[in-house]
């Protein structure tokens, strides 16, 4: 291994908080084919979905290491080889996961060599001006899932970034290399301060807030509109309010065909248990009511 040519390893990417493993759905490159930066190499199914495994360098697609489908592959296991020139991809015809390649040579190698160094100024220099278009349709910022999920962890506005990647493109490298300016905005508008004040959180409220951002990360959901005439129903709900002793209103009624519906069909009346799912017999249903003090759920 070690008369082979310099190359890059590319291991299998952390692509959410709480990956540990990933599934390779798909390669979206095949052995030989070269890959530019912002491409997408390959689909990658992690715990919570399929994001796409964006490249950060060019190069051709020498050797692929793990076959497509495969499961609960480690994050930094080895999964391809990459190389530089079209030439040496014969050089890894036979190289497998635990041939020995040199690691620690490689950067000191590229580091050394002025020529590369100036190809690679001109790279980031010329995708700043193409960028700028890609913001501009309909002021919707183009960017990779990847580099979304890093901006959301992160905490980067992606309508600030330039894209680097094709047709201005925010990749996750931008996200990465994004470094907020000083703090020279916020100055300038310091003469007219603006007043505030924080309200201390209850108990209350901490766990609403826990629960309804656990419930949002682990739950998938989805949003179904329809537009429905109810004229018979408004006049039942007018003969039952002569003889009820509370007044039932048309959120109650809607409540009860809801509840109605889940025995129907128990399969939406279940939960997840992590190895097996849960079907209900029984509808408990309510709806969040807003209070000084915080939501509750009145059952």
């Amino acid at each position: 291994s070690g008369s082979l040519p310099d190359h890059t390893k590319l291991t299998m990417p952390s692509l959410s908080p709480t990956m540990e493993k990933g599934n390779l759905a798909k390669w979206c490159k095949k052995e030989g084919d070269k890959i530019s930066p912002g491409e997408i190499i390959a689909e990658v199914e992690t715990d919570k979905a399929t994001i796409d495994f964006e490249m950060q360098e060019e190069g051709y697609v020498a050797k692929i290491l793990v076959p497509e489908g495969a499961k609960d592959v480690s994050i930094g296991d080895l999964v391809a080889i990459l190389v530089e020139n079209k030439e040496d991809i014969a050089a890894f015809k036979d190289f497998t996961a635990g041939s020995v390649a040199p690691a620690a040579p490689k950067p000191a190698k590229k580091e050394a060599k002025p020529e590369p160094a100036q190809p690679k100024e001109e790279v980031k220099a010329a995708p700043t001006q193409v960028a700028e278009p890609a913001k501009a349709a309909g002021d919707r910022v183009i960017a990779s899932p990847y580099a979304k999920t890093l901006a959301t962890e992160k905490g980067v506005n992606l309508g600030g970034l330039t894209g680097t990647g094709p047709h201005g493109r925010i990749i996750a490298a931008d996200v990465q290399e994004f470094k907020p300016k000083a703090a020279a905005a916020p100055v300038t508008p310091a003469p007219t301060t603006t007043a505030f004040e924080d309200i201390p959180l209850t108990q209350m409220r901490k766990i609403i807030a826990q629960r309804l951002s656990l419930s949002k990360e682990t739950i998938p959901h989805y949003y179904v509109s329809v537009e429905c005439e109810v004229d018979k129903l408004l006049v039942l709900r007018e003969k039952l309010n002569k003889f009820s002793t509370a007044k039932i209103s048309v959120n109650d009624m809607i409540v009860k065909a809801a509840s109605l519906a889940a025995l129907q069909v128990p399969q939406t009346n279940s939960s997840w248990q992590g190895e097996f799912i849960r079907q209900f017999k029984n509808v408990d249903m309510s709806v969040a009511v807003s209070t000084p003090k915080g939501l509750i759920t009145p059952i």
